[in-house]
């Protein structure tokens, strides 16, 4: 039989430990809110444009660092990232990555192996860059806010 001082010690840090792993990684997605405090990988969002977008950068686990713009209210409209590796797209677009698959599907094949832009009416991903050197963008066309455009989103 096991010694309680044992579990006690051992066991319930290692299942706290393993429960915060498991929530560090959760990240919000197009659509979704940003978080308005910081955290372990992303610091506190900043305003830009007078207010009109929130910006908030972390880096994932590639080392590739990600803008997360969210309008004035919260709501998550635009990804942009540079970087070594791809970030995750299915995490980043969220409830969208079947609209991105499609277009994506959609696209006839022009040569351009290192670049693609998929425009959809209810989001716009375009990615690229040579291995190692990966940009890219997804964004809502409908959310974004008067004023701003996409070339704000970097």
């Amino acid at each position: 039989m096991p010694n309680s001082t044992f579990l006690l010690a051992f066991a319930v840090p290692a299942m706290v430990a393993a429960l915060l792993c498991v929530s560090a990684d959760v990240r919000a997605e197009l659509g979704g809110t940003m978080p308005s405090q910081a955290n372990s990988k992303a610091a506190a969002p900043q305003t830009l444009l007078n207010g009109a977008l929130r910006l908030r950068t972390l880096t994932d686990a590639g080392n590739t660092t990600i803008n997360e713009y969210a309008t004035n209210t919260g709501q998550i409209i635009a990804y942009a990232w540079q970087g070594p590796t791809m970030p995750d797209l299915r995490a980043l677009l969220g409830g969208y990555v079947d609209a991105y698959r499609a277009g994506a599907a959609a696209l006839a094949p022009d040569g351009n192996l290192h670049a693609s832009r998929v425009v959809r009416p209810d989001v716009i991903v375009e990615s690229g860059g040579p291995m190692r050197g990966y940009v890219g963008r997804a964004w809502l066309p409908a959310a974004l806010p008067a004023g701003v455009t996409s070339d704000d989103l970097r």
